[in-house]
This record gives structure tokens, C-alpha cells and sequence, in this order.
């Protein structure tokens, strides 16, 4: 992985990390296809994440506690099951008031506030997954076609 990358995401905002996907997109002549999906997937991540980066509570999908948004953690959260996972994680620990379903340590949990989930519930509304049941799967036909995704991002970073 490059180098800027590792720059890009420990200390740039949403907006500076999608706009440098983008432009690699175009480089790449990548099909207008793919980035009409890869630019919303950037962004539906990188709404929870980077809030979380902020606060110093991001978490790899298993749980454990991380201390930087790197390339590899936002590739981790690639995963169309590692990204609904983060979606309810969120929305439980926004009803709760602190961070829950991670190992990170109890007195940092406590310093959880809420952080936004529509952009993100958004992007997962589009793969017909649903927010109301974690226990519901969601459609072979969705994860096949965001793994498309999660590879061209990959090819990128």
C-alpha cells in the first residue's frame, strides 16, 4: 500500500479521503459503474469511522480496540458483514450512551457520544439490508456485487 494512504486516513477528513478515491477512480479509468457505488461506500464507512478515529475509539470488526484509522481497518470494515455489524454496533451504543460490543476499555466506552448513522444506514438501505432485525441476512445478489466494490477499493489503496 502506498505510503499517502496511511496519511490520508490517520489524519484527513471524509471529504479529502473520498475525493482521492475518486481521482484514483478516474486515473484508473475504472468503469463509471463502479464509481457511482465505491464513492457512497467511502463515504457510508468513513461517517462512523472517522468520528470514531476522532474519539480515539475505533475497533476492528472482531472488536478489539485500534489506535489509528489505517488502509487495512478501513479494508477490514470491506466486508459487507464486518459493515452491518458496525451499523448495529453504532446504533446500540447511540440508545445506550456509550460504546458497546467492542473490548475497548470501560472508561473510554463512557466518553461515547452519539455519532450519526444516516449515511451509512443509506448505503446499506441500497443493498437491501436490514436495520431493524440484525438477525435477517441479506440477498447473495447484494454481497456479490459489494464484493465487486470491496475488491476495486483494494485495487486502489
Amino acid at each position: 500500500m502506498k505510503q499517502e494512504s496511511y496519511e490520508l486516513f490517520k489524519n484527513s477528513d471524509l471529504e479529502t479521503i473520498a475525493k482521492v478515491i475518486e481521482t484514483e477512480l478516474k486515473k484508473r479509468n475504472e468503469s463509471p459503474f463502479w464509481g457511482d457505488k465505491i464513492v457512497p461506500f467511502t463515504k457510508a464507512i468513513l461517517s462512523v469511522l472517522i468520528p470514531l478515529r476522532d474519539k480515539e475509539m475505533l475497533f476492528t470488526p472482531e472488536g478489539e480496540h485500534v489506535n489509528e484509522l489505517t488502509p487495512e481497518l478501513f479494508l477490514k470494515f470491506n466486508d459487507l458483514v464486518s459493515l452491518k455489524t458496525l451499523a448495529f454496533t453504532i446504533q446500540k451504543s447511540n440508545e445506550a450512551g456509550e460504546l458497546l460490543r467492542t473490548k475497548c476499555e470501560s472508561a473510554t466506552c463512557e466518553k461515547y457520544e452519539t455519532i450519526a448513522l444516516d449515511v451509512l444506514a443509506e448505503y446499506l438501505n441500497r443493498y437491501n439490508i436490514n436495520l431493524e432485525k440484525e438477525s435477517l441476512d441479506f440477498p447473495i445478489s447484494s454481497y456479490n456485487l459489494h464484493q465487486g466494490v470491496s475488491n476495486v477499493i483494494k485495487s486502489l489503496l
